[in-house]
Parts: C-alpha cells; sequence; structure tokens
C-alpha cells in the first residue's frame, strides 16, 4: 500500500512537471548581463601586435571630420552613413555590432543621429533611422530606369557643417525610395575574431561543407561559396560573403560608410561641383605613421573572438538540441585556421558557428540584391559567436526578438524551413534550452 501511494505522489508530481512544461512560454531571455567577454586582442600576441591592436582600435573609434589634417584624421563625405567606424561597430564592445539606449555594455542613442547634424549639417533624418532603432545602411534594389543597382547610398551629406564650405549636395530622396518599396537595409556585421576567419584556407571551408552534404540534403539544405571572380578563392566577410579580405573589406566600409578614399578605394563617391575639399587618397599607406586601413585590419586580425560564459545543464541541452534539429549543419561549430604569422595564432581551433557559405533564405529574407554569385535571397550564415550580448538581428535589424529571428527563417523557398519546422515540434523546454545556449555564446 506504502509503495502503491508513493508511486501515486510520482506520477501526480511528474503529471505537475509536464503541465507546467507544456504551459511554459518560450521567450528570448535578452542580451545576457556581466562581462562583454569580447573586444580584445588575441591572447598569445607579444608585445608589438598587442600594440599594432591598441593602435587599430584607436584610429577605428576616432570621429573623421572634412579636412584631411592631420593626415590620415579626416575626409569625411561628401556622403556618409557615421562618423566613425566605432560608432557602428559598438556592441557589447567595440568592434561589436549596432547598439542602442537598451544596451547593457555601451548605453546610447544611435549614433547616426548624431552624426547627421555634427558640425552644422543640414540633414534629415530617414524615418527608418531612430533613436531606437539600430545603426542602418540603405541600398536601392533598382536604378530607376528598372535595371540593378543593390549599391549603398548615403544617408547623410556634408552640406551645411562647418568645415565643409559651400558644398551643397543633397540626400538621397528616400521617401520616394520608401514609397516605391526600393530600399533595403543593412545593419553591421560583429568584427570579432576575423583574423582567424581570415586564415581559414579554402579546403577546410569546402571540407566542413562537404561532410554534412547527405544530412543538408535530408533537409533541404544546400550551399555554395561567394567566389572570387579573379582567382575563385572563397570569399567569407559582409552579409553575402561579398569581401575577399579584410583589407578589401576595411577600405570599402571606410569609403562607402564614411567617405574616405584610401588605396582600396581612391575616388570619391558622390562627388559633386564643391563638395571635394581633399586630394585623395585622403587615406594612404604613404602617409607617416601608416594608413587608417592597415590599422583597422590589425584590429580586427589581431582581436580575440568573444568568449562565451560556462556551460549549464540548461545551456548543454540547448546545445543538444541546436545539433539534433539541424541548425549546425549551416552554423558549423568548429573550424581550424591555417599558419599565422602571428603569435599563437597558428592551427587555431575555433568556434564560429558558421559555415561562411551562402544559403537560400527564402521570400520572407530576400533583399533582391545580388553580389558576387550571391543572388537575392542568399546570404553568407551569420556566425553566431558572440550572439548571447547582440541587441538587432538579421541583416536589416529588423527584430530584437532571438526567437523571432529563428522563426523568420521559414519561408518559401528558404532552406532553412525544415529546420525550423524541426524547432517548432520540440517541446517548450528544449525550445527555451536552444535560446538559452545561444545566449551563453
Amino acid at each position: 500500500m506504502k509503495h502503491s501511494n508513493k508511486a501515486a505522489s510520482i506520477a501526480t508530481i511528474l503529471a505537475g512537471i509536464a503541465i507546467a512544461a507544456s504551459q511554459m512560454t518560450v521567450h528570448d531571455p535578452g542580451p545576457r548581463p556581466g562581462p562583454a567577454g569580447a573586444g580584445g586582442f588575441f591572447p598569445t600576441l607579444n608585445a608589438t601586435e598587442q600594440a599594432a591592436f591598441n593602435n587599430g582600435i584607436s584610429q577605428f573609434i576616432e570621429v573623421e571630420g572634412v579636412p584631411d589634417q592631420p593626415q590620415g584624421n579626416g575626409g569625411l563625405g561628401p556622403g556618409f552613413n557615421s562618423t566613425s567606424c566605432g560608432s557602428c561597430h559598438a556592441q557589447p564592445a567595440t568592434l561589436g555590432t549596432s547598439t542602442s539606449p537598451t544596451s547593457l555594455q555601451v548605453p546610447q542613442q544611435n549614433p547616426q543621429i548624431g552624426a547627421a547634424s555634427a558640425n552644422g549639417a543640414t540633414n534629415t533624418i530617414p524615418p527608418f533611422i531612430t533613436a531606437n532603432g539600430p545603426v542602418r545602411e540603405a541600398r536601392f534594389v533598382t536604378h530607376p530606369d528598372g535595371t540593378p543597382d543593390g549599391s549603398v547610398h548615403n544617408l547623410f551629406s556634408i552640406a551645411g557643417r562647418s568645415d565643409a564650405p559651400g558644398c551643397n549636395l543633397k540626400q538621397p530622396d528616400f521617401l520616394a525610395e520608401l514609397k516605391a518599396d526600393n530600399v533595403i537595409f543593412r545593419i553591421p556585421t560583429p568584427l570579432f575574431g576575423l583574423g582567424l576567419v581570415e586564415n581559414t584556407p579554402d579546403f577546410v571551408l569546402r571540407n566542413n561543407l562537404n561532410a554534412t552534404a547527405q544530412q543538408r540534403a535530408a533537409v533541404g539544405i544546400g550551399g555554395s561559396f561567394n567566389t572570387s571572380p579573379n582567382d575563385a578563392t572563397i570569399m567569407k566577410f559582409g552579409w553575402k560573403a561579398q569581401n575577399k579580405s579584410l583589407t578589401i573589406f576595411a577600405g570599402e566600409a571606410y569609403n562607402v560608410e564614411i567617405g574616405v578614399t584610401n588605396d582600396v578605394m581612391p575616388n570619391e563617391r558622390n562627388l559633386v561641383k564643391g563638395c571635394a575639399f581633399n586630394p585623395t587618397p585622403e587615406d594612404s599607406h604613404s602617409q607617416a605613421g601608416g594608413s587608417d586601413i592597415d590599422a583597422f585590419v590589425d584590429a580586427m586580425r589581431l582581436s580575440a573572438p568573444p568568449t562565451p560564459v560556462p556551460a549549464t545543464s540548461d545551456t548543454q541541452l540547448g546545445h543538444d538540441q541546436f545539433v539534433a534539429v539541424g541548425c549546425v549543419l549551416c552554423h558549423s561549430e568548429t573550424l581550424i585556421t591555417a599558419n599565422s604569422f602571428n603569435t599563437g595564432m597558428s592551427q587555431v581551433t575555433y568556434h564560429p558557428f558558421s559555415d561562411f557559405a551562402l544559403h537560400h533564405m527564402g521570400t520572407n529574407l530576400a533583399d533582391g540584391v545580388s553580389q558576387g554569385v550571391a543572388g537575392p535571397d542568399e546570404f553568407r550564415t551569420a556566425p553566431l559567436w558572440g550572439i548571447g550580448q547582440r541587441i538587432f538581428f538579421l541583416h536589416d535589424g529588423r527584430t530584437q526578438d532571438l526567437l523571432n529571428a529563428i522563426q523568420q527563417h521559414r519561408s518559401p523557398g528558404s532552406e532553412a524551413s525544415g529546420v525550423v519546422q524541426k524547432f517548432n515540434q520540440l517541446t517548450p523546454q528544449q525550445q527555451q534550452a536552444i535560446l538559452d545556449f545561444l545566449r551563453s555564446l
């Protein structure tokens, strides 16, 4: 009789647990508190390499003005999206991604708001740039004649600034382009640990992709690489893996986002009469002290990857389910670098949670823009390391909810639809564990 009562009691407890689990509300716990766990140099670097990293960070956060005086500390415009690299890459530390007033580490207004009116500039803030929203760039899908565009159209002009007398460059007509549904957005990608990514050989990436070919095919996942049209090697940087190297990545961003001409992109964009104030390139290897581009590359190349928090039983369950449903088929956990001339960075095993391949993401996430061989709905698998403290998700920052970001991966034509369907079939506890695991990275 006693055994029967005990069994009944256990059954009652288990039933209660089951009911509680079924009523559980799955939710994104949000950016985790505590140290950033990112933003520093790779721990094995020697003193000279550490100094190069620190110099890179100091240049990265420097606010640019229009006059190139002293050399290397100017060149803003004629069009720009912000006035420093660090203003766009700040969460949860310098080299990160977009921040906002809700940031735990860097509480501030969207820096593009202040940049728009700095030094007397007369810019109008486009409606998609808000104080609480992400830093964004805007691309137009097509030209007025209907041919493909896809390029960045700068949000702001140096017109009206006290250091740009006589410049009358107008901002693009974003209201008209928005009305025509011709604008897509991108938010900054995190830059931590990119030296490891840059130094990962093509054969490692191809072998990694080939190793899961059958598993991926079983759930409708393909995968290919964006490759250089010149040498057919794999490109890895940018939302569509459109940039080959950190040097190209930095040079393009310096010119496109801030308007500073450099050795990689030596010609002014948006150039109109009265808006050219400096010889070009404004940033060059020939300048005393070296170029800003070289410094930016040092900061990215020598940075440490994000450090996850210690695993718990809950996050271990989440990791196991992350693997079981197939998230890991695109978000590859482990890669290894080649030999490196930087101290301690040879043959490093690292965990980016990305295969750096392109995948079709379907109608919901398609942006209509092609870059290299990446088509209108293709994106590079976003690395998940450091996602624990990110605020905005997906290529355009459309959501701050990690659960919503997962669900947005499912739409017609998306290679992720089968995996999201498996995720949706998990128990609430298992789904929550995956979210907790991701927030531990």
